[in-house]
């Protein structure tokens, strides 16, 4: 029979493992799942700016959204940074695949910032961190991290958000998923499958959301007759509530039938017309971009922009599979603007004619999008750290701005109208 000690002890042992398991309990939700964002006051004035993500720094600007395009403000968004290293460094699958991302599409550095929208209210920012394979919303007041969604897999990129700014969906590459999370509490609405690694993901007016999966781009096998070997790529289109796929598009038999087998099938950045009914697309390794009828389904119109007598013509060179990657349209349809990535510059294009503008030097040119009044077209310089606008009737560029190292995605957004950089700092 055990002492009346030992009876003790084992009931202050089992009182105290209760009350672990309680306390974890009550932590792995906090963990696990985002919590609820703080309350807001619904009707504080806003004001219109534009988030740039500076990926190799960890910060995202905010500039002005049209005029002079100034700096406004910066705001980290690795502020969890340690915590997070230290996770990976503890995990030799994360370290691997962290490495992994730095020496491949991280071009030797961290990718920290893919990117990011502005919350409904304007007092968050959510971003998509690659390096640390999450979503996370920051308080554009204090900074502090509200949630962070980890997605499937090892690295989240391009995200999209919903016409009325409520959801917002990500690309979880290395998962061949897209995760749909509210941007308020970051909690996953649904999710869906892809094609081998998802990329761009566009929310259309008719209630459908579009994923493009690009393959592996960080294979040295970039030679045409080796294209099979990059995996399978397609548009993806679910309906945007129920996440149920309603229609896949395989390019590769599209552009066959346009009779260019030779181009690759790889989707990347894309357009459509203010009226849905034709996208603009680019594709890995070429130097202008395709038109696609929606309705009839079919590649109608190529448009081959000019090369750079200094681009390498070795395409293992090129960052990422990509050689131009970047395309916004103008409001009412009539004019694109092309980033001509490995070429350095970028063009606005007549889309009824097809005609270019002139070839506006640009170091590196990311991302491309429209400015806040529409009459620009704003790109990322991701060689030079700066974002510069070209105004769609000229062609001519019209202001530039330093930002951070190695900007990407440039979005629109609204803040407080009271933010300055000093708040977020």
């Amino acid at each position: 029979m055990p002492s009346v000690r030992t009876t003790r002890t084992r009931r202050l042992a089992v009182a105290l493992a209760a009350s672990l398991t309680a306390s974890l309990t009550l932590l792995a939700p906090a963990v696990a799942a985002p919590r609820d964002a703080p309350s807001r006051v619904a009707d504080a004035p806003l004001r219109e700016v534009m988030f740039v993500g500076n990926n190799w720094d960890g910060t995202a600007d905010v500039i002005a959204s049209r005029g002079d395009f100034h700096r406004i403000g910066r705001v980290n968004v690795v502020p969890d940074k340690e915590e997070r290293l230290r996770e990976i460094y503890l995990n030799p699958v994360k370290l691997a695949f962290f490495l992994g991302v730095r020496s491949g599409p991280g071009e030797g550095h961290d990718q920290f910032v893919d990117d990011m929208y502005a919350t409904p209210d304007g007092t968050a920012m959510v971003v998509s961190r690659p390096s640390f394979a999450d979503v996370v919303s920051i308080d554009l007041r204090t900074g502090a991290v509200n949630w962070r969604f980890p997605v499937a897999g090892y690295r989240s990129d391009h995200m999209a958000v919903s016409p009325d700014g409520t959801r917002v969906a990500v690309s979880a590459s290395t998962a061949n998923t897209v995760h749909v999370l509210d941007v308020a509490t970051g909690r996953q609405l649904g999710s869906f499958k892809t094609g081998d690694k998802p990329h761009e993901n566009v929310f259309t007016s008719d209630g459908r959301l579009w994923n493009m999966s690009i393959g592996e781009v960080t294979t040295a096998l970039d030679a045409p007759w080796l294209d099979w070997t990059k995996g399978d790529r397609r548009i993806t289109v679910v309906d945007a509530t129920t996440f149920e796929t309603v229609r896949v598009i395989d390019m590769r038999s599209r552009l066959d039938a346009f009779g260019r087998d030779d181009l690759s099938d790889a989707v990347r950045p894309l357009v459509f017309t203010p009226d849905e009914k034709k996208l603009y697309f680019q594709v890995s390794f070429l130097n202008g971009f395709l038109e696609y009828d929606v309705e009839a389904d079919r590649v109608t119109r190529l448009k081959t922009l000019p090369g750079s007598a200094t681009t390498d013509p070795d395409r293992t060179t090129w960052v990422n599979d990509s050689r131009h990657h970047g395309l916004s349209i103008s409001p009412d349809g009539a004019k694109l603007c092309v980033a001509g990535t490995m070429d350095d510059y970028a063009t606005v294009v007549d889309r009824a004619t097809l005609r270019q503008g002139p070839l506006v030097p640009a170091d590196k040119p990311y991302w491309a999008t429209v400015s806040g009044d529409g009459k620009s077209c704003v790109v990322s310089e991701s060689g030079a750290d700066r974002v510069s606008a070209i105004d769609f009737a000229t062609g001519e560029r019209v202001a530039s701005v330093e930002v951070g190292d190695h900007p990407q995605r440039v979005r629109l957004a609204r803040v407080p109208a009271d933010w300055t950089p000093h708040a977020a700092d």
